[in-house]
């Protein structure tokens, strides 16, 4: 009814759901069945109500001595402090179990094989599949394959899978902490030593920690001594006995708010004796233990003071050191994680309410983690002397400041010694330890500790929130100041006694003063040190005393004034005290602990009567007078602090505690509140305002004792109280006060919350603290008659209820979105709320019952129970009451549920029915509540939106859609985490298994006569119909809200992810619930959601499955892995077309037409596997129908989600690591049934995984791990979250092995599980094709989605299964596949050939079997059989072509095992059949063959590529097969990254197909051959070679492939134009476009012209952007020589490499392989001169490199104008070597020759490989002035490009200026030019040299000027004097080269012809270059 009433609101169509409990009893009584019986309802005994006792660290509780009277309010305290915690548990069901572990590989020999074994009948076969052809049917072989997928299978999906974000899983509320004693970060302090240079009497430490930030000390005091017994003895007349706790030496500080200004300070007391305290330092500053003779002096005057005045010190000297100093030095870890400070790694952050304000947020990591750090050893060598003037507390910290900012402590003396402590950090209590209130501490010592470990009690820096939770009552009184200045007196040695008082009589001083070290625990009095001659002394005691429980008038503080003498006078009597005067202190004032700063007055001579009654400020006259000192002022100082669970030290708590004892009886009036009087008729007045004020408490005092505050609050709501015949009408003012603190809790910045947002406090309240209140005291015995009595509701008045009722109306009015109530009537009163009020009135006045017959009164009334008050108090409340109360519902709903669940624990339920658990009035007030809560929900929502539409469901102008969805999937989720969702469902009602067919037999062909009616209802079951809804209620609900949230548009699709997660955990929970183990119960929990199927099926659209790509570290968009979160997701028809063919040349198209998907990558997979679960667990009789009845769409949907699920569940970890992989085969190898026998086989399983199928890979990395769970001594296969991160990275260097292993065997089963799941499917699908309408393309697209299986990484008992169907689709249906499904067929043979080179035995015996089955199923048909023979031989070339480490062995191997099937086949021994399979087993082995010669120059890729090309070009009459070799070439030249061969390939392949075409049919937009393809590459003219003669088309099997289409074409120059803009061609891009874009138009094709067009701009962008940035190869020439390299010897060629490629990388590279084949034998030929064959050694092997550049005569420089043609189409290249006549390489500059050689190649690069052979090599000699002209060319160019640039490089600039004009540079060009120009040559053949190497000096001291002018513009100031030295040297250069330049060789300046310079000015017949000359 509730959830009707919710939801009904919020869904357009209301659906009105099945009364539960009603369905269910006629289900039960029906007694269908037992399993319904057994399902259907609920368990007795899964509430359960506990005591659990309450943790506690001493050994007893701290309480208050027995035999006490206790006031009510302490006795509450204890009994709330030591009574047990009172829980309410929900069994739970959701426990896991353990799934058996992964199906292994199976057992192999381990037998390797060599490349020479090349006679296959020599080979021996593999274990041939038994039973292959001995099946009597097709039903008996599928009978035969569905038991052996059955077995050993996963029972539970999701145990292998990672549960979801903990925020989307099922709601499973985290318990709270269990309440317990605070304390902070806890550090051990052990003092080891104390020493000083000598040792004459005993010396007294304290020690304490304070912060100097807050200028507070944080601890009480600690004493220890380290003493000796010699000197104990000293003072054994003061310490008649010592108890062991007094003779601690260690103690456990604590630290809750950690500062970087922590210091301990130890303070250091010695027995007072006569003089300052410098005079008595003194002899320790001075003396050492060498001075024998004083020393023993010392030592006797000590004894003598210790003996006297032993029971008085003096102070003496301190030490202090920064505790946080040695913990950030000792830090284990001082940096904190990530994951860590978002978890809350420092310690306080993660468990402690504590203030949130910026102070403590700014505080240093390092000084945060107190809890992790190394022991240590803190050494104190600086002792202070204390100063008798500066004792205090505020002096110390004025020290410490001074010390903190300066490292020399200024005027303050030292005293020579050290102090030696031990500090670490306390994470389990140390054995012997005692409380701060000396009780011992779990765990206690067996031994007699000889010294006991205290704690010392922190005083928090700030406040902590802690409520209290163990007794304790501590009072520290703090002397401070005395001041006797003004006094005429001799005192000056003073001293105070301390001592608590109960009564005024001097034997009434109380032993509760904590006593000091090597003495008793408690003292009756203390004594202050003694500051000599000082008369207004400062004092640092700090006097701890444990409170009375009862505290009285008379208890008070009494100090006792004392002058000491220090030096005994001759006539002195024995006592050295002389009174001075006396104070007090009261303990309670108004019955209030006083504490505080007091300056207190001092009596003098005795003390007055009755004086503890008063204080010393207030004393009456007195008489005699009392005499006062200094007439009654205040002269002495002191505070007094509590450390108290028991006094509140809050005036509001105080009032609400003392007011409510006097409810409970005893109190006597008028009652004495603080200074007031309250009457008995005022008390309830008084009460209340008391009650109404508990909000105002101070936050501290509230949060410390909010549970006693509850507890109290609650009893008054339940029992209300009647005052002298009057009834309290206190509930209602009780329960707002309960809403006004809950509120105060949840505003406070300083409290914490949990995860939901709760506060904590709160909710550890609820679950551990409230317990049903105390029933009263006549009702304790009265049985559950009155439980159901409707006479309750006590609390509310007649008055008081109508005005509520009022209110509550109006609210409903205003909250009209609720449509179950009516509008308004006329009358002001609704007639509802009117009746329900009137008869909660009328039960009011009944039952008014009497408890005590006291004088007050005061008696109790009829007890309702509490739930029953609590849901009328949320009913009837208003205002700002209501509005919190439904602000924090959780607060009041969790009370609710508890207060119920301890009810329910004490009902007789077998003599109470279910349906009277609970009245009927508290079930209306339970659906007011939701509605108005409904209500609540919707003006929040309608206040967001800010908006004023009253109605705000379903109105997107006010809520948007997402908002409102989400919010009610939470609801949703919450709800559906119920334990007993399932029967809330009615599970067991649904369908589980078919309806029986009406027709004979389901298998029959007659079956298509079955109804229209029955298949929609088949269908219907997959549909979300409303009777689905009505009768499945929840689970209708949020199937509906999924499909509204897939069909929806948000924000990062937050709600869909939402949706799917709720619905994913659900399924989660049912899996590993052990209610489900039972097939048909797991076939009834399946069944309620198959309406979720369809729901998928149609969802498909929007989902996503990444397809990661390892190689190289990159998935295909290029993106490194750990950068997954930013991957775009990739179209499906992309992803399929990837997962067959690695250049994704022409697709499958499976999934075209497709939207990009919708849904995150993790979120798809959560759908998918809520698809797999249903359909693993469905009813297979149910599904098959459905698969019959299904139309053919809806069949092609759900083999594409199929294809989809395998994708997203392949195997995918195991590329990613090498490392797992071994430990993944190794476990895998342990673990499985047929454990294989050598390591050997594990290797190859390796290589082969790692290395095999290109397809597409599920990213299935990106995963978080779960619970763990174990069971006996079984594999944990559970997800752990602790410990797996699912990462897409390498780097795994933060997990152990365990880790690794782990992952590694779930993600194996996960992978094998899901597949299987898919297999049982499609098996299904396949069984129900005879009785389907559309066979082909059932049976069609089955065989795509097993295809696309193998081509993913999978098990081999998955692959195993695999085969075994594949089987089966061939014997049933081989001439469907091998006609219709020829490509399909293609690449089934391909993915087979590919396992028959399987290391794997098991998976190499299957493929066999399977590709044998092919053969004998295909030869039936001439035609098909050619067709196969065909495509084996392709796959073969394919696969041997591209896995890069093929064992041809194994393939050899199979190739005997499927000769052996053929002879084996009796039945096909008189048919050709075996000789045929002979004959292409024997083709098969010689392409092998020529594989064995690849496989050695594996590591020599130039030669693998020669070898690969030979082969392709051997294949030239086979246009399929070179095809094949030039992909495969392709895919080589592509792992290595050469991205332009890698297109040059496959441009050459588009070559091919397109010569094929223009011999089949003639369509102008279709390229006329390989011709078209010139303006790409001339080297494609060679793939003309293909002829009529040669290549028939119509022959059967020849071009039968995929690409020899237009589409094929169209495909493959596509790819090539990607690969062509990775390798930076652009232009080349064009080219390759303007052969495409024809067919495109030819089609109609826009969608793809659009495409083409935008990358086409792309490409020219790129060419804009990129155009003189771009780096293309780099060339070497490399000779090789020797006969060692046999082919190669003597042969040259250029080698292609990456741009930028340097010398000593090509030649380290080739060495280091070379060195391999011929080791010592290999020499490299360091230079480029020509090699002499003549002076080599024969047995030796030489190389030689030499780098070149690409050569252009000058008519082609006019066709290269850019980069790219400047790169592109090259055959010459050149290198140039120096040279002399002498035969040195270099000389001086006249004599320096230079030689070039231009080498010719075979074919232009780029080309299909990166070596081309030289054909052709040209010599020709400069002569030394020609050297000195290209030289002076070079410079000139280049200081004109560097003047003349956009952007001018300074620094280029600098460099090129420097080495042209530069006073010091070595054959720099004035030496050139002294050299050349010096002289006019004698020889007339080098005039045109001289003159012309004269014009470029000319030219090229220009350029220097305009160079040195550019240069002053860029120079910065400090420059200055270098551009001065520059302009200098250039002047200096031009002036040294003038006489030089400006001589001519005259010879070369006669005119040729005179010109008439009269007649024709204007234009000179000269050649223009000389005429220029002239002018120049």
């Amino acid at each position: 009814r509730i959830l009707k009433l919710h939801f009904n609101k919020h869904y357009l169509t209301s659906v009105e759901p099945l009364d539960l409990e009603e369905f269910l009893m006629s289900q039960l009584r029906s007694g269908d069945s037992a399993l319904m019986q057994e399902l259907g309802d609920f368990p007795d005994d899964d509430l359960k109500v506990e005591q659990v006792e309450k943790e506690c660290r001493t050994v007893r509780h701290s309480v208050p001595k027995d035999g006490l009277e206790l006031d009510p309010h302490v006795r509450d305290c204890v009994k709330s402090y030591t009574q047990p915690n009172a829980t309410v548990t929900v069994r739970i069901f959701r426990t896991l179990r353990v799934s058996p572990t992964l199906a292994g590989l199976s057992d192999d020999s381990g037998r390797t094989l060599t490349s020479s074994d090349f006679n296959l009948r020599s080979l021996t076969p593999d274990k041939r599949v038994e039973g292959l052809l001995a099946f009597s049917s097709h039903e008996e072989l599928d009978r035969f394959n569905q038991e052996a997928r059955q077995g050993n299978r996963h029972p539970e999906l999701f145990a292998l899978y990672p549960p979801a974000d903990e925020e989307d899983a099922v709601e499973l509320r985290p318990i709270p902490d269990c309440p317990k004693e605070h304390t902070g970060d806890r550090i051990l302090i052990r003092c080891q030593t104390m020493k000083f240079e000598i040792e004459i009497e005993p010396l007294f430490a304290t020690m304490a920690l304070y912060d100097l930030k807050e200028k507070k000390k944080i601890s009480e005091d600690f004493h220890f001594d380290l003493n000796s017994e010699q000197l104990k003895n000293f003072l054994k007349p003061h310490t008649p006995h010592i108890d062991p706790s007094t003779q601690a030496k260690s103690a456990i500080f604590s630290v809750t708010y950690p500062s970087p200004d922590i210091y301990l300070v130890i303070k250091v007391e010695k027995v007072l004796q006569q003089g300052e305290i410098g005079e008595c330092a003194d002899p320790y500053m001075t003396l050492r233990e060498c001075d024998s003779g004083k020393l023993e002096k010392l030592r006797v005057q000590a004894e003598t003071f210790c003996q006297r005045l032993g029971r008085y010190r003096m102070p003496f000297a301190w030490a202090t050191v920064n505790i946080m100093d040695v913990i950030s030095t000792a830090a284990i870890d001082r940096d904190v994680t990530d994951s860590d400070s978002l978890k809350g790694g420092v310690s306080l952050c993660a468990q402690l309410p504590r203030r949130n304000s910026e102070r403590y947020n700014t505080i240093d990591d390092q000084f945060c983690n107190v809890s992790a750090f190394k022991p240590a050893t803190i050494t104190i060598n600086t002792i202070f002397k204390q100063e008798g003037d500066r004792l205090s507390d505020e002096d110390l910290l004025k020290f410490l400041s001074e010390i903190k900012k300066t490292s020399n402590q200024r005027r303050v003396k030292t005293i020579p010694g050290s102090i030696k402590l031990d500090m670490s950090p306390v994470h389990e209590t140390p054995l012997g330890s005692l409380s701060t209130e000396l009780i011992p501490l779990i765990p206690v010592s067996e031994k007699n500790q000889s010294r006991a470990i205290k704690e010392v009690l922190e005083f928090p820096s700030s406040e902590v929130y802690v409520p209290h939770n163990v007794y304790r009552n501590l009072l520290y009184v703090y002397p401070q100041r005395l001041n006797f200045v003004n006094r005429l007196t001799s005192a000056r040695n003073i001293t105070i006694k301390i001592q608590f008082m109960s009564g005024e009589d001097p034997t009434c001083s109380l032993p509760v003063i904590f006593g000091k070290s090597s003495g008793p625990e408690f003292l009756q009095a203390v004594y202050t040190p003694v500051t000599y001659h000082n008369k207004s002394p400062d004092f640092y005691e700090e006097v701890k005393m444990a409170l009375p429980a009862r505290l009285t008038e008379r208890h008070h503080l009494l100090f006792t004034f004392y002058q000491i003498s220090c030096q005994q006078k001759q006539n002195q009597s024995g006592s050295c005290e002389t009174l001075i005067g006396y104070s007090w202190l009261p303990m309670v004032n108004n019955d209030r602990l006083q504490t505080g700063q007091f300056c207190l007055p001092i009596i003098l001579d005795r003390l007055p009567v009755n004086y503890s009654l008063h204080t010393p400020e207030k004393l009456p006259p007195q008489n005699p007078p009392v005499k006062w000192m200094e007439s009654h002022k205040g002269l002495f100082n002191l505070e007094v602090q509590a450390v108290s669970s028991v006094h509140t030290q809050d005036n509001h708590l105080e009032r609400f505690f003392t007011l409510c004892h006097a409810l409970e009886g005893g109190a006597t009036f008028p009652l004495r509140v603080r200074e007031e009087k309250i009457q008995e008729n005022k008390l309830e007045h008084e009460l209340k305002l008391s009650i109404i004020s508990l909000s105002s408490s101070r936050l501290e005092p509230l949060v410390l004792f909010l549970h006693l505050v509850l507890d109290k609050l609650f009893t008054l709501i339940m029992q209300p109280m009647v005052i002298a015949g009057q009834t309290a009408n206190l509930a209602q003012i009780a329960f707002e006060s309960v809403v006004s603190i809950v509120n105060s809790l949840h505003n406070s910045q300083e409290l914490i919350r949990d995860q939901q947002g709760r506060n904590s406090l709160l909710a550890t309240y609820l679950y551990w603290v409230f317990r049903l209140p105390d029933p009263p005291r006549d009702m304790q015995n009265a049985g559950t008659d009155t439980i159901f009595n409707e006479s309750r509701y006590s609390t509310m008045g007649r008055a008081t209820a109508s005005a509520v009722g009022s209110m509550l109306l109006q609210s409903r009015i205003r909250s009209s979105s609720n449509p179950d109530i009516p509008a308004p009537p006329a009358s002001a009163d609704d007639a509802e709320v009117k009746n329900i009020l009137s008869a909660k009135v009328q039960r009011v006045s009944p039952n008014k019952i009497s408890l005590d017959p006291i004088p007050s009164k005061i008696s109790l009334c009829h007890c309702s129970q509490f739930h029953e008050e609590l849901a009328l108090q949320m009913v009837v409340s208003t205002g700002v009451c209501r509005e919190n109360a439904y602000k924090y519902a959780w607060f009041f709903f969790e009370l609710l549920v508890k207060s119920m669940a301890q009810h329910v624990s004490h009902l007789d339920k077998h003599s109470v029915p279910r349906r009277n658990h609970f009245s009927d009035r508290f079930k209306d007030d339970i659906t007011t509540i939701v509605s108005v809560v409904t209500a609540e929900i919707g003006t929040i929502l309608v206040k967001q939106q800010k908006t004023v539409s009253k109605t705000f469901y379903f109105h997107s102008k006010c809520v948007s859609m997402p908002t409102l969805i989400s919010m009610r999937l939470e609801f949703l989720r919450i709800l559906c985490s119920h334990e007993h969702y399932l029967n809330l469902s009615l599970f067991f009602s649904s369908p589980a298994s078919a309806p029986a067919s009406p027709c004979p037999s389901i298998s029959s062909q007659s079956s298509s006569s079955c109804s229209f009616q029955e298949q929609q209802r088949i269908l219907g079951l997959f549909e979300l119909s409303q009777e689905f809804k009505q009768k499945h209620y929840l689970t209708g609900l949020l199937l509906t809200e999924l499909s509204a949230a897939l069909d929806m548009e948000s924000e990062g699709g937050k709600v869909q992810r939402k949706a799917i997660n709720a619905i994913y955990s659900l399924l989660c929970s049912h899996d590993l619930d052990h209610r489900c183990i039972k097939p048909e119960v797991r076939a009834k929990v399946a069944a309620l959601y198959l309406s979720l199927v369809g729901i998928i099926i149609d969802s498909t659209n929007y989902l996503d499955f990444t397809v990661s790509d390892t190689r190289g570290g990159k998935n295909k968009t290029g993106v490194p892995e750990d950068d997954l979160e930013n991957v775009p997701p990739i179209n499906q028809s992309v992803a399929m077309a990837i997962a067959g063919n690695p250049f994704n040349t022409l697709g499958r198209n499976v999934l075209q037409g497709k939207s990009v998907a919708t849904l995150a990558a993790d979120t798809s997979r959560h759908l998918l596997v809520c698809f797999l679960w249903v359909m693993k667990n469905a009813d297979r009789s149910l599904i098959q129908r459905w698969t019959i009845e299904m139309p053919s769409s809806l069949l092609n949907k759900l083999l594409e989600l199929l294809t989809i699920c395998v994708s997203c569940f392949e195997y995918g970890y195991l590329l990613q690591n090498i490392k797992t992989v071994c430990t993944f085969l190794y476990l895998v190898n342990m673990l499985s049934t047929q454990a294989l026998q050598k390591s050997q086989q594990a290797k190859l399983q390796l290589e082969e995984a790692l290395l095999r199928g290109m397809g597409a890979r599920g990213e299935m990395m990106k995963r978080v791990g779960g619970m763990d769970r174990t069971i006996g001594q079984r594999e944990n296969l559970r997800w752990r979250k602790d410990l797996t991160q699912w990462r897409q990275t390498n780097d795994r260097q933060d997990k152990t092995k365990a880790e690794l292993d782990q992952e590694a065997l779930i993600s194996g089963n996960l992978a094998t599980e899901t597949n299987l799941i898919v297999l049982d499917l499609l098996e299904t699908i396949v069984q129900a094709v005879p009785l389907a309408e559309c066979k082909d393309s059932m049976v069609g697209g089955v065989l795509k989605v097993l295809l696309h299986s193998l081509t993913c990484n999978q098990s081999t008992t998955f692959l195993s299964h695999t085969f075994s169907t594949l089987r089966a689709l061939v014997v049933k249906f081989g001439d469907l596949l091998f006609e219709e499904e020829a490509e399909q067929c293609a690449d089934l043979c391909q993915k087979v050939l590919q396992y028959c080179s399987s290391p794997v035995d098991e998976n190499r015996s299957q493929a066999c079997a399977t590709l044998y089955l092919i053969m004998r199923y295909s030869y039936s048909n001439a035609s098909n059989f050619s067709r196969v023979k065909m495509q084996v031989t392709m796959s073969l070339a394919s696969l041997v072509g591209k896995s890069s480490d093929f064992q041809e062995e194994y393939l050899r191997c199979s190739l005997r095992t499927i000769l052996a099937y053929a002879e084996e086949d009796t039945e096909m021994q008189n048919t050709q059949l075996p000789s045929q399979v002979d004959e292409l087993l024997r083709n098969l082995n010689s392409i092998l063959s020529d594989t064995v010669k690849m496989r050695e120059f594996q590591e020599d890729p130039e030669m693998l590529m020669d070898l690969m090309y030979r082969i392709a070009k051997g294949y030239q009459t086979s246009p399929d097969l070179r095809l094949t070799w030039l992909q495969n070439m392709a895919e080589k030249h592509n792992n290595r990254k050469c991205y332009t061969e890698s297109a040059m390939c496959l441009v050459h392949a588009a070559a091919l197909v397109a010569e094929y075409l223009s011999m089949l049919e003639d369509h102008k937009y279709l390229p006329v051959g390989s011709v078209t393809f010139q303006n790409i590459s001339p080297n494609v003219l060679e793939e003309s070679a293909v002829s009529d003669d040669i290549l028939s088309p119509d022959e059967d099997g020849v071009c039968s492939g995929r690409y020899f289409t237009e589409s094929g074409l169209v495909g493959l120059l596509e790819q090539a134009a990607e690969l062509f803009s990775n390798g930076g061609l652009y232009e080349a891009v064009n080219e390759v476009y303007k052969i495409i874009i024809p067919a495109l138009e030819a089609h109609r094709d826009f969608r793809k012209l659009a495409s083409t067009h935008e990358k086409l701009q792309r490409a020219f962008d790129n060419i804009i952007q990129k155009g003189h940035k771009r780096m293309f190869g780099t060339y070497f020439r490399v000779g090789f020589y020797g006969a060692k390299f046999g082919d190669l010897d003597e042969r040259e060629f250029i080698y292609k490499e990456p741009a930028i490629t340097h010398l000593p990388e090509i030649s380290h590279r080739l060495e280091n392989f070379y060195i391999q084949c011929f080791g010592d034998a290999l020499v490299m030929i360091k230079d480029s001169t020509p090699v002499d064959r003549k002076q080599l050694n024969p047995s030796k092997a030489y190389i030689q490199i030499t780098y070149v550049e690409p050569f252009f005569d000058d008519y082609e420089m006019k066709d290269r104008l850019t980069n790219f043609e400047k790169n592109f189409n090259l055959r010459r290249f050149m290198y140039t070597t120096p040279f002399t006549k002498s035969g040195r390489p270099r000389g001086e500059l006249y004599e320096q020759y230079k030689r070039k050689t231009i080498l010719t190649t075979m074919h232009a690069f780029p080309y299909v490989k990166t070596r081309i052979n030289v054909i052709q090599k040209e010599e020709f000699d400069l002569t030394p002035i020609e050297v000195a002209i290209e030289d002076m060319q070079k410079k000139t160019r280049e200081l004109a490009v560097a003047t003349h640039r956009e952007q001018p490089d300074a620094k280029m600039l600098q460099m090129l200026l420097q080495g042209s004009v530069g006073a010091t540079v070595n054959q720099g060009p004035l030496e050139v030019a002294q050299v050349f120009l010096n002289e006019i040559p004698a020889d007339p053949k080098l005039f045109r040299h001289h003159n012309k190497l004269r014009l470029c000096f000319k030219e090229f001291i220009m350029r220097c000027g305009e160079a040195v002018e550019k240069n002053k513009h860029l120079i910065t100031l400090d420059q200055k004097e270098y551009q001065q030295e520059l302009k200098k040297n250039y002047n200096r250069l031009r002036e040294s080269l003038r006489p030089m330049l400006e001589r001519k060789i005259p010879e070369l300046y006669k005119p040729i012809i005179r010109p008439r310079l009269e007649k024709r000015d204007s234009f000179k017949r000269l050649s223009f270059r000389r005429a220029q000359e002239e002018n120049s």
